[in-house]
């Protein structure tokens, strides 16, 4: 598979509200199918976008690395992991990688 595949491919989430002290939440976002990717915040797009972030760092230093990351399902075809990499402000590592320049992607 090759690096797009591989950004393209749906993990299982799972998500928790946890008291960190009394009176205080945060929301816990987990892809469990890959091994330390995991964010906490107090608001959940927050929450969602660090995971978002961990989730592509993990899987893009994998690669570089020359190993495979865990592959549960097929990747989603309609999937544009440039997009979501530009949008998390990863965009130029990804595109390197990628084979694309990182210039403006548009999402319809």
């Amino acid at each position: 598979m090759d690096l797009r595949e591989l950004l393209s491919i749906p993990y299982l989430l799972e998500a928790e509200a946890v008291e960190t002290e009394p009176g205080h939440w945060r929301v816990r976002l987990a892809y469990p199918e890959l091994p330390g990717c995991t964010a906490e915040a107090a608001v959940v797009e927050d929450a969602l976008r660090a995971l978002e972030r961990r989730r592509i760092e993990l899987i893009v230093g994998l690669v570089e690395q020359g190993k495979q990351p865990p592959v549960p399902r097929q990747p989603l075809a309609a999937s544009d992991p440039l997009w979501t990499a530009q949008d998390l402000g990863l965009s130029d590592r990804v595109a390197a990688l990628l084979g694309n320049a990182a210039g403006p992607t548009t999402r319809n």
